[in-house]
């Protein structure tokens, strides 16, 4: 499932295309995605103009003159394709439709916005934008791992007491916002720290390591356009490349990239999800 690069590399590419542009049609060809698709969701927004694109952990919101937000969830398989465009020397011709664009946005500079799910694991709601903050996907997230309210005293705080291993701490969506099971593998290899060490015995020094490098993984993935195992894409349809960055993740049975270690990438299921890391200098 893409995490917090890939959506916000999604984010970025639509931003062109849509940023203060009129929907002028569009194209609902099923009722529903996950869960149902507003009622009136073509109508609604029809009509209305963007005035700006955010993300809140991994949900780009689209904030519109009608006072309302659109809320779009990649799931496992979506992308959110945009065609007929001209971005710089490069135009994105029409192509043609596909069993899967569930959803088609029209915007009146000929940009078109698709959003194409095989799997249906995606979703799409519409939500007042005084109120998008307490819609049920959103209510419950912890701050954003690149805003100023994720710092070394917020991320003390909440891993103190904590029994359980640090990478399911970091993977919950309630303390750190769009973290994924990719990019904490791979921080956790950075700052050396082992994934099935107990949060709450990680010293303060330890702990203050994990923020700055949250980000500098983070951002790094967010530069190289996002990971992509199976179905990601760019809004053009461009693979993101950080997946050849790996160290860990995905890596088991090579060589640690560490200077003079000598261990090898392991791998161990937690909470039903692989986590790779080096037995060696992980600790």
């Amino acid at each position: 499932m893409p995490e917090l690069p890939e959506v916000e590399t999604v984010r970025r590419g639509l931003e062109p295309a849509m940023q203060d542009q009129l929907i002028t049609k569009v194209d609902v060809n099923r009722p529903d995605l996950r869960w149902p698709f507003p009622p009136n969701m073509g109508a609604r927004l029809t009509g209305a103009r963007v005035l700006g694109l955010r993300r809140r952990s991994k949900y780009i919101l689209v904030d519109l003159d009608s006072d309302e937000t659109l809320i779009i969830h990649l799931g496992m398989s979506g992308r959110m394709l945009v065609s007929g465009f001209q971005l710089g020397q490069f135009h994105q011709e029409h192509p043609a439709p596909e069993k899967h664009d569930h959803v088609v946005l029209h915007m009146e500079n000929d940009a078109r916005v698709t959003f194409n799910d095989a799997r249906r694991f995606g979703a799409m709601d519409l939500a007042p934008t005084t109120q998008v903050e307490l819609h049920k996907l959103l209510v419950g997230l912890g701050p954003e791992p690149l805003g100023n309210s994720f710092d070394e005293t917020y991320l003390t705080a909440a891993l103190s007491g904590k029994n359980s291993p640090i990478k399911s701490v970091l993977l919950d969506q309630r303390i750190i916002a769009g973290l994924g099971n990719i990019y904490v593998c791979e921080v956790l290899f950075r700052a050396k720290i082992s994934p099935m060490r107990k949060a709450g015995d990680l010293s303060k020094a330890r702990v203050g390591k994990i923020v700055p490098i949250i980000r500098e993984v983070l951002e790094e993935a967010i530069m190289a356009g996002g990971s992509s195992l199976k179905d990601y894409r760019q809004t053009g349809g461009e693979l993101g490349y950080f997946q050849h960055k790996f160290q860990v993740y995905g890596q088991e049975g090579q060589p640690c990239c560490s200077t003079s270690c000598t261990g090898v990438i392991a791998r161990v299921t937690q909470a039903g999800r692989s986590s790779f890391y080096c037995p060696t200098c992980q600790r």
